[in-house]
């Protein structure tokens, strides 16, 4: 934290955010339309909505890849900083350098190559299971362990807020929960603040403190549902099921009967 930040402040707080876009004809298509919410910090909120409804839009926003066209986000109590090693994303487009080895990959967001990089590198790649595969190279991994070598490569730098945007959604069903454990078991240990934007109500329910439900767009926040319930969570119960109840109904899904 910068020593111009305020410690009083929320780690992240956003105000009347706003964001349109220019279509055919020269018309403005609406995308996002006066959104407000604060995160503390090491607070872990998903942002559930339909597709097409502008969740990535905001996550490029969030992570200050993209200006708004209206309102304020702040970090630490002052503008956005915009990208760098505070906050990384991971998407569910693959970033891993295919000519690089799994340490030459972790090691990349590093300043110089010394034996103490190799040593945190090899750090990070047991954290998430690839304790062995240092060595390795991209294509001699399946698709689940090139997902963990971006999760390390993220949390190499130390980054304060991770920004999630579907980042397990091209994984197997078994895999997908595979590496959300993983990420829980990492969170566990380190703090960060994490932004997850997600379709998937069972994968925000498994993991986030808190869940903003976006409307259809021009997006806006619909719902918020906030959940207490302590890590490993359990997906039956009724309480788990009233949530998902509420939530699938602010996604304008309702349950048969």
């Amino acid at each position: 934290m910068s020593a111009e930040s305020d410690p009083q402040a929320p780690k992240i707080a956003v105000a009347g955010l706003r964001k349109q876009f220019a279509v055919d004809g020269g018309r403005m298509l609406p995308v996002i339309d006066g959104i407000d919410f604060e995160v503390a910090d090491g607070e872990f909120v998903a942002f559930v909505g339909p597709s097409g409804c502008g969740k990535s839009t905001l996550m490029n926003i969030l992570a200050g890849f993209e200006p708004p066209d209206a309102g304020r986000l702040l970090i630490d109590g002052r503008p956005h900083p915009g990208p760098g090693p505070q906050g990384i994303v991971i998407s569910q487009h693959g970033s891993v350098f295919p000519w690089l080895t799994v340490r030459q990959n972790l090691m990349f967001g590093l300043a110089g190559q010394g034996g103490e990089h190799e040593t945190l590198a090899d750090h990070y790649a047991a954290m998430v299971g690839l304790k062995g595969f240092e060595g390795a190279y991209p294509h001699e991994l399946s698709g689940g362990m090139l997902k963990r070598v971006e999760l390390a490569r993220a949390l190499i730098v130390k980054p304060e807020i991770l920004y999630l945007d579907e980042p397990f959604s091209a994984l197997d069903a078994l895999m997908n929960l595979r590496m959300r454990n993983e990420l829980l078991r990492i969170l566990a240990e380190e703090r960060h603040t994490v932004l997850l934007i997600t379709h998937d109500v069972d994968e925000a329910l498994y993991m986030a403190d808190r869940i903003l439900v976006l409307s259809p767009r021009p997006t806006r926040i619909q719902a918020r549902f906030e959940l207490a319930m302590p890590h490993p969570r359990r997906m039956a119960g009724d309480e788990m099921e009233q949530l998902r109840t509420a939530i699938l109904a602010e996604l304008g899904v309702h349950a048969a009967g």
